[in-house]
């Protein structure tokens, strides 16, 4: 089941053999044979095994947060992944398969990686690191980094930032669907009913028209129904209170669009016991947690500032972070030399507590990962921010917003 439980490998997964748009056809292949074709399309099988095994979980997660999260499903699609690097993986119908790829596959195939705090698998990105580049892996990078004697998760973690974690020896099964099977109604009771509030409390970070449904409950109560209801005239849905497949597949497809958003909300967590004071000129190619610090309040106000683009927090002062201070020194009519000296430190910072400040007082509280202690009452809260994003309905004279402000 996606979007909530434990993820688990499936034994086959059905991909598209051109972008998710275009007409192609549909192969369904064992699990373990998809990464190995993947592997054996992306990466050179003579490549030193802490490079391979590090691409090969790459993938792997790849494909799983693509499973879990229903990616396709959930816009439509009859697949779980399509074959176009555009999009997601090159898979090649028909290739021979390198017998060491195939060997470490099979040793580590329902093996991944995921951020601690989170129960999904890594949406992990990954390019060759020469022709293109990305806000992710390197493949020539892992091979030089493992020939520098890193080790596969020494790889990830200089990729993809210090806090993710392996998760090994994940349950294999059969593909399912999220949807329960019987649509939920006032009344219904279970797990299916708190993974339907969670996925409300999620979206309405987005939409705060949708009344937000606290505590969080396994019971479809008054409330539960009409905040279905405003979701659902919202998005031009049948307003009956009642989820079935078209309500609970919407509402998926939303959740799964706030996820970046909420890795950076559970991020800002992290640094709560950092000092925010000016740490000293910072410039590219330094390292470290103030770049950390740095990266996270330029992310966080990307999110909410068009005019910004959002970067990866990996504590590295490359070229995506010395753009993403440019853009701000810009947008804040500062010198534009992607340096940050205090002018610029001070200003972002004012700007992102501005931000933070409203994730504060708003007080709208969500889960930020449903993991499987919550079946035993346990539930993992942030806050998240209205600034900026529809508040869904059409805005008119004599409109009053929760803070009693009245558009005049």
């Amino acid at each position: 089941m996606a979007v909530s439980g434990v993820p688990y490998v499936p034994r086959t997964i059905t991909v598209h053999l051109g972008a998710p748009s275009q007409w192609a056809e549909n192969v369904t292949v064992s699990f373990p044979d998809y990464v190995k074709n993947v592997a054996s399309s992306e990466i050179y099988p003579t490549w030193e095994p802490a490079a391979i095994k590090a691409n090969i979980l790459a993938i792997i997660s790849f494909a799983l947060n693509r499973v879990y999260t229903e990616f396709y499903p959930s816009r439509g699609y009859d697949f779980q992944i399509t074959s176009s690097t555009a999009y997601d993986q090159k898979f090649i119908r028909g290739r021979n398969i390198f017998e060491n790829i195939s060997q470490v596959v099979d040793e580590i195939f329902n093996d991944y990686i995921r951020r601690k705090g989170f129960v999904e698998p890594l949406a992990a990105k990954f390019c060759n690191g020469t022709t293109t580049t990305c806000a992710g892996l390197s493949q020539w990078g892992s091979q030089y980094l493992a020939e520098q004697g890193y080790s596969a998760m020494d790889i990830l973690r200089y990729y993809y930032g210090n806090d993710i974690e392996l998760v090994q020896d994940a349950p294999v099964r059969s593909l399912g669907q999220s949807y329960p099977g019987t649509p939920l109604r006032l009344g219904s009771k279970g797990d299916d009913v708190l993974v339907l509030k969670t996925m409300i409390n999620r979206v309405s970070q987005s939409y705060p028209a949708i009344p937000k449904l606290f505590p969080v409950t396994n019971v479809f109560d008054e409330s539960t129904q009409q905040a279905v209801k405003t979701f659902q005239k919202i998005f031009n849905l049948t307003q009956d209170g009642i989820v079935g497949k078209a309500t609970w597949y919407k509402l998926v497809y939303l959740y799964v669009g706030t996820n970046q958003l909420s890795e950076l909300v559970s991020l800002g967590q992290q640094f709560q016991s950092f000092s925010f004071q000016y740490p000293g000129l910072l410039r590219p190619g330094d390292r470290g947690s103030d770049v950390r610090i740095l990266q996270y309040m330029l992310a966080l106000t990307a999110e909410f500032d068009d005019a910004l683009t959002p970067i990866r927090v990996d504590g590295i002062y490359g070229s995506a972070t010395t753009q993403a201070v440019r853009e701000y020194q810009t947008r804040a009519g500062l010198q534009v030399d992607g340096i940050v000296g205090p002018a610029t430190w001070y200003s972002l910072y004012n700007y992102y507590t501005g931000i933070e400040r409203d994730l504060r007082n708003d007080n709208i509280r969500f889960p930020l990962s449903q993991t499987a202690s919550a079946q035993a009452g346990g539930q993992t809260y942030g806050t998240t921010s209205r600034q900026g994003q529809f508040p869904g309905g059409g805005l008119q004279l004599g409109d009053t917003d929760f803070k009693g402000v009245t558009l005049v």
